[in-house]
């Protein structure tokens, strides 16, 4: 099925509109580097909010939870569910310590933290790790669910779909920096929250399906149904349930949920009015990620059990898709080529806002760590705001030209995710202590760093029969051995540097006892955040998993895990205030 008039007409005005913001923004943009990759800093909380969970809703996110539903049941969201503690932690703990920080990019964070040519050196080189090779890699796995919707929904070739949609992606954040990218992402958010949830409605409507109560007792469907999967059989619980939370969310670096804040969360929290704006912002973009999103994916995903069993029945329907982009991920939008004119084209602007959301906020994260922590810090440190500017928009131009790129070479979404979790696999708790163990230095990162690269080299391209899960652990682990090590064999930061840094953010603490001379005393607030994460996390877990216990037609458990989760809430505004 291709679109109708009407359904181009639809997707044609939504581009409009995202170019017209850019024409609007760029005047103010165009001023210096923080109204260019802060958006001036003066940004309200909920705005913030929404612009964290459209960024983070890309094309690929429904492509991976069918994925994930399709092979592992509804219980293979667990591998992002997991992520929810991290978020949480971010909300109650370190929002309020970046937002003290007044760093530009969270890799300008490594002069305040860190002291000395190592401090530099390791700027340098996460600026260009993170704004090319990283920051491509997300990119990468984006375009690639923009592929493989382009040649099953719009009838395109991938390499058209990425052409259009990357160019107007790329006018807007060039031209408007930040505040474009926010602003467009309220409207994205908005376009993809109708169009997910109105096709699911539709969808579910089929005869085909039969509605609700027919598809959750089909027999394609009704062993994919466990919110929690099978726990007498560790080989299912331990990777899909046990690793997400005992170990992955916070030892990977994964775009969205880095541990202890970072990426585009943290610069979200730069760009805040204040402090108070930032945590509202961080907590709004969780709930609204976890609890509010995910069951019309997963419902379309189950639905897509019924109508395309098997591989070779998407294949089939199909026959022009390239057998390299053929898996269970493209079920999603397989799917949507069921959806009515109007309707079909509301959907497929929705999935094309998407893709510009992610690739907009990657496009001006990955510019300012080139910018500002590369070229402004050691290519050229007198030059001028309107050069930094410039210097930002041709990053973004090439940025975007590789990360789409890339995006043609990738195959399944499946594959980008587990790659991009190994990555960062053992890093995540150098990023959550740094803030409170004065002993963490420049040297510590470095290490780990190179050694995460090279343990995930070697498990992704070397001869391992190691399964996905296995992999992650055992990188986690041999990664956290080293760079402990390494840090109590490199030399401490320099005291002047740790005593500024306590000055500035005053994180408080134990670890930081010796260089608190001189700093106002404050009861010290993190155990009271990890009070507040914990209770958070219950909450957000009650409503996400109760809901699902009311589609599933299980109303009094529904109604017990609701009330649990309601009970969280209340404890949590109670400590909270």
């Amino acid at each position: 099925m291709t679109l109708s008039t009407i359904d181009w007409i639809i997707v044609g005005a939504y581009f409009a509109l995202s170019l017209a913001v850019g024409l609007w923004a760029s005047k103010q943009a165009g001023k210096d580097t923080r109204s260019f990759f802060l958006a001036g800093r003066n940004m309200p909380w909920w705005l913030l909010g929404v612009s964290m969970v459209a960024t983070t809703f890309s094309t690929d996110t429904p492509n991976l939870v069918t994925d994930l539903v399709r092979q592992n049941g509804v219980s293979g969201n667990w591998a992002w569910w997991a992520f929810l503690l991290t978020g949480m932690l971010t909300v109650f703990v370190y929002a309020r310590l970046w937002r003290r920080s007044g760093v530009l990019t969270d890799i300008e964070f490594y002069e305040l933290r860190y002291s000395g040519r190592a401090a530099a050196f390791l700027r340098g080189f996460r600026a260009l790790y993170l704004g090319l090779v990283f920051n491509v890699l997300v990119m990468g796995a984006v375009s690639l669910a923009a592929v493989k919707f382009g040649e099953i929904v719009l009838g395109l070739p991938g390499c058209v779909t990425l052409t259009i949609a990357c160019s107007i992606t790329l006018a807007y954040s060039a031209l408007g920096g930040l505040k474009a990218v926010i602003i467009t992402d309220f409207v994205q958010f908005t376009l993809a929250m109708i169009g997910s949830i109105w096709g699911m409605f539709y969808i579910l409507g089929l005869p085909e399906i039969g509605g609700l109560s027919k598809l959750i007792t089909h027999a394609n469907v009704t062993d994919k149904l466990a919110l929690i999967p099978d726990l007498s059989d560790p080989n299912i619980w331990v990777p899909v349930l046990l690793v997400p939370l005992a170990v992955q969310w916070w030892a990977s670096y994964y775009p969205g949920a880095e541990p202890g804040g970072g990426g585009y969360i943290a610069q979200r929290m730069f760009s805040a009015k204040d402090e108070k704006n930032a945590v509202g912002a961080t907590f709004l973009f969780n709930v609204a990620h976890y609890a509010l999103r995910p069951w019309p994916w997963i419902l379309i995903a189950l639905s897509s059990l019924i109508i395309f069993p098997e591989l070779a029945d998407i294949q089939k329907a199909f026959p022009n898709l390239p057998a390299d982009k053929l898996g269970h991920d493209v079920a999603y939008p397989a799917m949507l080529t069921l959806l009515p004119s109007g309707l079909l084209g509301l959907v497929a602007a929705s999935l094309i806002a998407a893709f510009m959301s992610t690739m907009s906020t990657q496009l001006n994260l990955g510019a300012s760590y080139l910018v500002n922590d590369f070229y402004h810090r050691f290519i050229k440190q007198n030059a001028s705001e309107k050069e930094l500017v410039m210097a930002g928009r041709l990053f973004t131009v090439i940025s975007i030209i590789l990360g789409g790129g890339l995006g043609l070479l990738l195959t399944s979404a499946g594959q980008a995710f587990t790659l991009l979790l190994m990555i960062g696999a053992g890093t995540g708790l150098i990023y959550i202590l740094r803030w409170f163990w004065w002993r963490i230095n420049a040297y510590t990162e470095i290490v780990a760093m190179i050694s995460s690269i090279i343990i995930a080299g070697y498990f992704n391209f070397g001869d391992s029969a190691l399964e996905g899960w296995q992999k992650i652990v055992i990188g986690a682990v041999l990664t956290t051995i080293v760079w402990v090590t390494a840090t109590y064999f490199t030399p401490p930061d320099d005291e002047d540097t740790l005593r500024k840094f306590v000055k500035k953010v005053n994180p408080g603490g134990p670890g930081w006892v010796k260089y608190s001379d001189g700093v106002s005393a404050e009861p010290w607030p993190v155990p009271n955040g990890i009070l507040s994460m914990l209770l958070g996390c219950v909450a957000v877990y009650g409503f996400l998993l109760g809901v699902g216990q009311f589609i599933y037609g299980h109303n009094d458990s529904g109604l017990l895990v609701c009330g649990i989760g309601a009970i969280a809430t209340l404890g949590l505004v109670k400590l909270w205030k």
